[in-house]
């Protein structure tokens, strides 16, 4: 005969096993690793940097609390200005041509033609060559000693001396803009293609034989049904853009005359190597409001377009 404690473990059994076996539970299971990992490297990093950014704190120096001190101090400073300014200008400029330019090599690439599968591989080039190596050869090709740009201009005869690309403020700004274009185009142009590619191939031969041409098709079909792909991908390339260190760092430093400075390039030079963690802290949490609402706008899109 059963013992009372032995029938009463015996009737919790299938409760605890309900429980257990439930899909809630399982779900939480999955999503444990991923919601620990998102905790350790996104949530935790950016409560910290919150917190220094709220302080005095030097290197090897706690400081102390000064709330919002840092960011009032950084706001009615002439180089900070200059710094959100050139940011956003930066931003937006090379988003900007990276999706015009992107859509185009998108639709060349759709094309189908002999030898394209290599033409696609060759374009991942600059997407996956390391950043700081290709920076690299870009300033080297910019410099105004052994640039092949000049070299090129001057046998030419369209320039009579050197170039100096990264001594000119507004050659400096296109020569940063043009480095991110060229290694963020792959990606615009890949993801595109794949959109492209889930496009049926029907909605086109109606549209053909109902009369609309080629700039009708493209504005009417191929735009509405790639809005999510858009969308997704300025939101992605708008967050990484914004945030770029290592293009300007290598290229230009930021220089001449910190025309091509950007809060994350001036977050290093005060807060690393100056030392002074809570200012730098406060520039890199600056970008942060604004890209909040552009996530919410790109969302609302994004939203829209599921619903057309």
């Amino acid at each position: 005969m059963q013992s009372a404690e032995g029938v009463s473990r015996a009737s919790r059994l299938p409760r605890y096993r309900v429980r257990w076996n439930g899909e809630p539970m399982v779900a939480w299971a999955f999503l444990a690793p991923a919601l620990l990992l998102l905790v350790l490297l996104a949530v935790y990093p950016l409560g910290y940097a919150l917190y220094l950014s709220m302080t005095t704190a030097q290197i090897g120096v706690p400081g102390r609390f000064v709330g919002a001190a840092n960011f009032i101090r950084l706001a009615r400073t002439e180089i900070f200005s200059l710094t959100l300014w050139n940011t956003v200008w930066y931003t937006a400029v090379a988003v900007f041509a990276k999706l015009v330019l992107g859509l185009t090599l998108a639709l060349v690439l759709a094309q189908r033609v002999p030898g394209m599968k290599w033409i696609r591989g060759a374009v991942l080039v600059p997407w996956v060559a390391p950043i700081a190596l290709s920076v690299l050869a870009w300033t080297w090709m910019f410099d105004s000693t052994y640039s092949v740009f000049n070299w090129v201009l001057m046998r030419l005869h369209l320039v009579a001396a050197p170039v100096a690309w990264l001594g000119v403020p507004a050659l400096a700004r296109f020569a940063v803009v043009l480095v991110n274009v060229w290694a963020g185009l792959p990606f615009f142009g890949i993801t595109f293609l794949a959109g492209l590619v889930t496009i049926p191939r029907e909605l086109y031969e109606a549209a053909t034989v109902d009369g609309v041409g080629a700039l009708g098709q493209f504005r009417r079909l191929t735009l509405p049904l790639l809005r999510p792909v858009l969308a997704t991908v300025v939101l992605f390339s708008v967050v990484m853009t914004s945030s770029d260190f290592a293009t300007i760092f290598v290229l230009t430093r930021g220089g001449p005359m910190n025309t091509t400075q950007v809060l994350a390039t001036l977050a290093y030079r005060l807060g690393l190597a100056t030392g002074d963690l809570g200012t730098g802290a406060a520039i890199s949490l600056y970008l942060f409001p604004i890209l909040i609402a552009v996530t919410a706008i790109q969302a609302r899109l994004m939203r829209r377009s599921w619903q057309w």
